[in-house]
């Protein structure tokens, strides 16, 4: 009996991706106005920037429902496995309640982890679930050790615009006002769940040292486990740029670059980036 590995679309996961790895990505949904779309299957991440320029309001997204969570695990243990569920943080969305729920149906066949995390840290402890898979572990040790590995991943990301975080109501049209003219891009995180911001700085070029700074402090990165980078919009130079001015701190291995879905491209809007690692 093998573990099917399912999480969403929070994970910043492409579903082509998911494929590759063979990892079920139940979609979160958002909305324009009344229209609704699945994320990254019915509309695409670039899609879904080049939609948000044009909006005057932010999309907005909701959970995924228990019945679905249901259909996805029951197909897995139709095919003969057990299901652990990688959830986006129970901090930032009720999908680990919906999923919990649905869970309780399936008798011990079906676990629900909060991974705390959402953009490409939860993605990181999906793809570290499904290697002790592929390694044969049962449900249970494979629930056991990514609880505990999700103590040692950290993400650090730059958001490059206050703009949309005014459209959301997150800070004031005065501050993002003066925030663009100085050229302000904010150091962001993931604390015990949420968003912690850990300052501010002017210009990308400064936000990627920060990033840098924030990587080596925490103890570097640990090679031998999944690493991310994201970025939102549908313009990469900035993630290159980091990348190529911080190839020292990465392997001479492929990292997979992904786009910020709609979950976190809502608030941080296009030239944010991020990446995501397991600290040594």
């Amino acid at each position: 009996m093998a573990v099917k590995i399912i999480t969403d679309s929070g994970s910043d996961i492409s579903q082509k991706r998911a494929e590759e790895l063979g990892i079920k990505v139940i979609p979160l949904r958002f909305r324009f106005g009344e229209e609704e779309y699945l994320d990254g299957v019915t509309m695409s991440p670039k899609e879904f920037y080049e939609r948000m320029d044009r909006e005057a309001e932010l999309p907005k997204t909701s959970q995924i429902s228990p019945y679905t969570y249901t259909e996805a695990f029951r197909e897995a243990i139709d095919q003969g496995d057990e299901v652990l569920y990688v959830s986006i943080s129970s901090g930032v969305s009720g999908c680990f309640q919906s999923a919990t729920l649905a869970a309780s149906e399936f008798e011990g066949k079906v676990k629900v982890l909060d991974s705390r995390h959402f953009c490409s840290s939860e993605g990181l402890l999906a793809e570290y679930a499904k290697r002790l898979s592929d390694e044969g572990k049962g449900l249970d040790e494979i629930f056991e050790l990514t609880e505990k590995a999700r103590e040692k991943v950290r993400i650090i990301a730059v958001f490059a615009t206050l703009e949309n975080l005014r459209k959301g109501g997150r800070i004031s049209a005065t501050s993002a006002f003066v925030g663009e003219a100085l050229n302000i891009k904010l150091l962001i995180t993931i604390e015990d769940g949420g968003v912690g911001m850990l300052g501010k700085l002017r210009g990308m070029k400064k936000g990627y040292q920060a990033m840098r700074d924030y990587i080596l402090n925490e103890g570097g990165i640990d090679h031998d486990m999944p690493i991310a980078f994201a970025y939102s919009g549908s313009d990469d130079t900035n993630i290159n740029e980091f990348i190529a001015m911080n190839k020292d701190l990465y392997p001479d291995r492929e990292i997979p670059i992904s786009y910020v879905g709609a979950t976190v491209g809502t608030y941080s809007g296009a030239g944010a980036i991020a990446t995501a690692y397991f600290v040594k």
